[in-house]
C-alpha cells in the first residue's frame, strides 16, 4: 500500500508541475505584445493561475467536464451536463472537450463574456466583498441579542 503513503507526495509533486507549467505560460503571456497594454497583467496572470489551480485538473492538467462540475458544486452555481459542455465549447471554441490553462486566460483577458468567466469573475468579488464564515454559525447568547 505504498502508492497512499506517497500519494499525498505525488499530489504535491503533481501540483507543483502544474505550477511550474503554468508560470511558463503567464511568462508567454506577459512577453506577447497583444497583451502589452493589458493592466496590471502580472498580478491578474497570478490570480488566473491561482484560480486555475483551484480546479481539480486533470492529469494532463487541465480543466475536464469532472473538474468544472466540482467547481461549479463548491461555488454553489451548480450546473446541469450540457450546461457545462456548452461552458467548456465557448471557451475553447469547441475544439476540444477540457479547458487548457492558455484557454483559460485567454478567456478571462478576452472581450468575450464567456459564461465560466462570469462566474470566475462574480466569485472573486462575492470573495473580495465579504470573507465567509468557515465552520458552524457562532453561538448568539443572550447579551448579544436585541
Amino acid at each position: 500500500r505504498l502508492a497512499e503513503v506517497n500519494g499525498g507526495k505525488a499530489f504535491g509533486l503533481l501540483k507543483a508541475r502544474q505550477e511550474r507549467r503554468l508560470a511558463e505560460i503567464n511568462r508567454e503571456f506577459l512577453c506577447d505584445q497583444k497583451y502589452s497594454d493589458e493592466e496590471n497583467l502580472p498580478e491578474k496572470l497570478t490570480a488566473f493561475k491561482e484560480k486555475y489551480m483551484e480546479f481539480d485538473l486533470n492529469n494532463e492538467g487541465e480543466i475536464d467536464l469532472m473538474s468544472l462540475k466540482r467547481m461549479m458544486e463548491k461555488l454553489g452555481v451548480p450546473k446541469t451536463h450540457l450546461e457545462m459542455k456548452k461552458m467548456i465549447s465557448e471557451v475553447t471554441g469547441g475544439v476540444s472537450d477540457t479547458i487548457s490553462y492558455r484557454d483559460f486566460v485567454n478567456m478571462m483577458l478576452g472581450k468575450r463574456s464567456a459564461v465560466l468567466k462570469l462566474v470566475m469573475m462574480f466569485e472573486g468579488k462575492a470573495n473580495e466583498s465579504s470573507p465567509k464564515p468557515v465552520g458552524p454559525p457562532p453561538e448568539r447568547d443572550i447579551a448579544s441579542l436585541p
